[in-house]
């Protein structure tokens, strides 16, 4: 079952590896304007913060499996309506710097983004509840591993790659090749035999349902704790990561092709992590790895404003991706075990809403900096902002719970190891 499980997700992936270059790419076309192109991406991650407590009732209540090929297909019929709208565009204005060039084609881009994105909270929490249904509880972190090595090969080196081939065909194609990608990630799930409805449902009031998840992960400390860690983490990173687009078009001059290069570095660090993050974590301990590689990951977040090319940027962002996804093979490893199947959904739910709600904002943010910035500092410094901005922020808290968090992990490892 796993080898479906993991083929599925190296589609969806896929996908979403086309989609991180798409999106963003293609708004860019249809204004210059920092915080209108902004609202494309935040489009796409905002339902992060909206639905994701839904997403965790409705996973303690309903088949994981189906309600994960039901999203995938509605992400291959949001792209679909993007790619059909894209085809009718016809002859493109430039892209102004203020304002946009078709509000009509923004709004259509805008709603798919929403819609996709709700799509993206359902399947992704229900795929991760469903999870260790299928792995036993020794090989999580093995498992995780190789979940994350996919990703990485699939999101960030072939996707962005590919999405810059394709984007190049016309703006239309990977928007659908993307509608086929997820129609082949929910035939793969389809093939996966199992029921995986939760043997306890949740309760049959949603506000209680609520109540219960939330008493749970309120008397876990080290799960909130690791909640808002990764919130800043990936407020910082999504804030840096869409400056880095603009970065690259007009400080770097790098073309679609070689910001999908650049693009590509995270798979080689997200790959070899997902070889071997588990074996680190043996080697190292829980928080020791953990609390090296939230620092790791702000020290390289700073020198991205500082290489003048697109190797040495590569570079930066191979040792930042291996960081990064060695930290997740343990936290989400640690959220599966610790965490009850009954409950797993909806606590699930309100530990990614903590963590990942700040996405939107980052980008938000981000946009809002820049646009707030040019006219004191010029468009080249403003652009960087927020590169400077989420490392130095990320820098901070790294040194601020270095010893509370290995402490709370190191605690965690040894009440498994003596049963409790």
């Amino acid at each position: 079952m796993f080898r479906q499980f993991l083929a599925a997700s190296g589609f969806a992936n896929l996908a979403d590896g086309i989609g991180v270059l798409a999106w963003v790419w293609v708004a860019s076309t249809l204004t210059r304007d920092a915080a209108l192109i902004a609202l494309v991406p935040v489009a796409l991650r905002l339902p992060w913060a909206v639905f994701a407590i839904p997403a965790g009732i409705v996973a303690d209540r309903v088949d994981r499996r189906r309600l994960v090929i039901a999203m995938d297909i509605l992400r291959a019929v949001a792209f679909l309506a993007a790619a059909g709208a894209l085809a009718l565009r016809g002859e493109a204005a430039p892209a102004p710097m203020e304002g946009v060039s078709s509000w009509p084609l923004f709004l259509a881009l805008c709603l798919c983004a929403v819609t996709v994105g709700v799509a993206e909270v359902f399947r992704d929490n229900a795929a991760q509840t469903l999870l260790p249904a299928i792995v036993p509880d020794a090989g999580l972190e093995r498992a995780n591993g190789r979940l994350w090595t996919v990703e990485a090969l699939a999101n960030q080196l072939i996707g962005p790659a590919l999405g810059a081939f394709l984007l190049g065909v016309a703006l239309a194609v990977p928007f659908a090749f993307n509608a086929l990608a997820y129609a082949g990630a929910a035939f793969l799930m389809a093939r996966v035999a199992g029921t995986f409805r939760p043997a306890v449902v949740a309760e049959a009031r949603w506000r209680q349902a609520l109540a219960v998840a939330w008493r749970y992960l309120w008397g876990q400390p080290l799960l909130l704790l690791l909640a808002v860690i990764t919130g800043v983490w990936n407020l910082c990173f999504e804030a840096s990561l869409f400056a880095l687009v603009l970065h690259a078009q007009e400080n770097l001059g790098l073309s679609a092709q070689q910001y999908g290069f650049v693009l590509t570095a995270f798979a080689l660090g997200g790959a070899v992590a997902g070889l071997t993050g588990d074996r680190i974590a043996r080697r190292l301990g829980a928080g020791r790895t953990m609390a090296l590689t939230l620092l790791v990951s702000a020290v390289l977040l700073l020198l991205v404003p500082l290489v003048p090319s697109a190797w040495l940027l590569a570079a930066c962002f191979v040792g930042f991706e291996m960081a990064g996804i060695t930290w997740n093979i343990v936290s989400v490893s640690l959220r599966q075990r610790l965490i009850p199947d009954a409950l797993r959904g909806r606590v699930n739910s309100l530990y990614r809403l903590l963590a990942w709600g700040m996405i939107p904002l980052g980008i938000a943010l981000s946009g809002w900096t820049i646009s707030l910035a040019e006219p004191v500092l010029g468009r080249a410094q403003a652009i960087v902002l927020p590169l400077w901005l989420g490392g130095g922020l990320l820098l901070v808290i790294g040194l601020v719970v270095q010893r509370p968090l290995r402490r709370m992990l190191d605690r965690a490892a040894s009440g498994a190891q003596s049963g409790e």
